[in-house]
């Protein structure tokens, strides 16, 4: 029996079908479900302890913004950091070497099954968060914003949109260093250390880089935007919270976060996907 399409088809069937084996692994994963619910439990304390749900949108995005910048890059990790070393110590990698199946195409696949599986543990408790405030908070905003100092959900969905970015990049890293680590003790181990470096480990950088003088004071959100946590902050206050209100604006050029994040994601996908190959 004959393929019914040429070779390009047949590496898009082998791509989905790793695709599909990560989306079963992380349906009988319990973890999963867990992390889920403790950011559900998370991020719903911290809005109603700060009353944001009552206030709109926008407050509530204020209270859980930190929140989200530190646990979202820690789930994103925990769903990622090993990703590919189990493969390698169960012999996977090596057997993948006699099907055509090529690196970026099993690189591609195991992030994308797993990006799957990070947004509905990641953006599930932000939308049943985003429901509380539309049942809580007071009729104005209910009101679609169309101008500045108006609260709005379309401001809450770039929230969740830019939210889901942090996590994809944070992700990709994530896959980078386990392709790297050549065990799961290495991979713990940078793990966590990626983890400390998304979270704030690139920030103080350039912090420190301003305390020495080689980042310069009108140029340090735009250098911040360079980092994934500085980008997200960034864009955040640039295109979700500054939006509210009449005189605040500026924060980072989004053009530069944006382009960031994706030079983050695409690099740390090349990383692995070379670290797969020359393994």
């Amino acid at each position: 029996m004959t393929e019914p399409s040429g070779p390009p088809r047949r590496t898009a069937d082998r791509l989905w079908t790793v695709i599909e084996r990560e989306l079963v692994a992380a349906v009988r994963t319990r973890s999963y479900a867990l992390l889920s619910i403790a950011l559900l439990l998370i991020v719903v304390g911290v809005a109603r302890v700060g009353g944001g749900p009552s206030g709109g949108y926008v407050p509530t995005v204020v209270d859980v913004l930190v929140v989200v910048e530190v646990l979202v890059p820690a789930v994103a990790f925990a769903v990622g950091y090993r990703a590919v070393v189990d493969a390698r110590e169960r012999g996977e990698l090596a057997v993948l070497e006699t099907y055509p199946l090529p690196p970026w195409a099993y690189v591609i696949g195991v992030y994308t099954g797993r990006a799957i599986a990070l947004l509905v543990v990641v953006l599930g408790p932000l939308v049943v968060l985003g429901i509380h405030v539309a049942t809580t908070a007071g009729p104005e905003t209910t009101v679609f914003a169309s101008h500045r100092g108006v609260d709005s959900p379309l401001l809450y969905v770039r929230f969740l949109s830019l939210t889901a970015l942090l996590a994809l990049v944070s992700l990709a890293v994530a896959l980078a260093l386990s392709a790297v680590a050549g065990s799961r003790r290495r991979a713990i181990v940078l793990g966590l250390v990626g983890v400390a470096a998304v979270v704030a480990g690139f920030d103080l950088l350039v912090v420190t880089g301003l305390g020495a003088g080689f980042v310069g004071e009108s140029g340090l959100g735009a250098t911040l935007a360079f980092t994934p946590a500085g980008a997200f902050r960034g864009i955040v206050f640039q295109q979700v919270l500054s939006v509210a209100f009449e005189s605040h604006s500026g924060f980072v050029p989004a053009w530069i976060a944006v382009g960031s994040l994706l030079t983050w994601t695409v690099g740390a996908l090349s990383v692995a996907v070379a670290a797969v190959a020359y393994r």
